[in-house]
């Protein structure tokens, strides 16, 4: 009897002691599975968030980013010089890049040249065993032609404007799996566009004209041009899109319109090496005494920019170019 008791008793034990363990394991899985539920949904909202800030259209962004070849290449040659740079920033080094005047990274003065962005060299490229060629969606046509016939896999990417920059740069970094560079280049931009958009709370932004000075005349650009982007970022009245109605990125400047917009700022984009340069858009107001009745002029408030700067669309450039432009607003 006895000895029952105490076996009894044993399988008694060793059932508690199995019960016990169960539920530890089962609480174990609880609380695994909450912890798996957190950070999946951490990283939801990261996700949610980084697309917020970025402020990258995600349907143009899906869309630029399908036109890739799903094999990740590893010959790339680029024909544009702002799609170098971003390059460069992703740390992915090209086997060919553009000859251009415009400046190129200088850890890449080594990198083959291939010719103009709009003419590139066929025979070096075709030399280089390229496996991708991306280049501006504005020059497409005339590369697509230039290239036909020579079986090469091309992707395009827009450069035109402030947006440009930004989607184009997301592609790329989402693209060839360089996403944390990527974020670091976008979140910094996105904290200066939001600085720059708090210091503008509560203030009247001026009404802006933007001139460029070419060969053999001066134009007007409207929001599609770089500096436009910038200006239209920024919150200010571009005069060419709301009272001229430019729809032309770049349209000849008609004076008397001009006089009646009245625009409390002009910025000048004049550059020597590749248009008319500041003395000579100084001798068109000289021979034309209708600028001199403009208020941005009696206010002193013609402004020549820098074409190194505000000239090529460069995203490295983008965080000097907006606070260039924001700290004339204020002045």
């Amino acid at each position: 009897m006895k000895k029952w008791l105490i076996a009894s008793t044993f399988v008694i034990s060793l059932t508690l002691v199995g019960c016990v363990e169960q539920e530890d394991k089962n609480i174990d899985i609880e609380v695994k599975k909450e912890e798996t539920q957190q950070q999946e949904t951490a990283n939801t909202a990261k996700v949610q968030k980084a697309k917020i800030q970025d402020g990258v259209d995600e349907e143009a962004f899906q869309k630029a980013l399908a036109s890739f070849p799903t094999t990740i290449p590893e010959n790339i040659v680029t024909t544009s010089v702002p799609l170098t740079e971003m390059l460069h920033l992703l740390g992915i080094t090209p086997v060919g890049v553009p000859t251009s005047t415009n400046p190129i990274p200088t850890d890449f003065d080594s990198i083959t040249k291939i010719g103009s962005p709009m003419s590139p060299d066929l025979e070096v490229i075709s030399s280089l065993q390229s496996d991708l060629i991306i280049g501006a969606s504005s020059l497409q046509s005339s590369l697509d032609q230039a290239l036909q016939g020579m079986n090469l896999p091309t992707a395009y990417l827009p450069t035109d404007s402030y947006e440009d920059l930004k989607l184009s740069f997301k592609v790329l970094g989402t693209y060839f799996a360089k996403e944390e560079k990527m974020n670091d280049v976008l979140q910094r931009i996105v904290a200066k566009e939001k600085e720059l958009e708090a210091q503008a709370q509560g203030k009247e932004l001026p009404s802006v004209m933007l001139v460029i000075g070419t060969s053999d005349s001066f134009m007007v650009m409207n929001d599609k041009s770089y500096l436009g982007s910038l200006v239209e970022r920024l919150g200010a009245d571009n005069i060419a899109k709301s009272v001229l109605k430019a729809d032309s990125t770049y349209s000849p400047m008609n004076l008397e319109d001009i006089i009646v917009a009245d625009p409390d700022i002009v910025f000048v984009l004049a550059s020597g090496d590749h248009g008319a340069n500041e003395d000579k858009f100084k001798q068109e107001i000289e021979k034309n005494s209708a600028w001199q009745q403009l208020s941005a002029y009696k206010n002193n408030k013609i402004y020549v920019l820098d074409y190194s700067t505000f000239g090529v669309t460069s995203i490295t450039n983008v965080e000097t170019a907006l606070t260039t432009i924001a700290d004339y607003f204020y002045k």
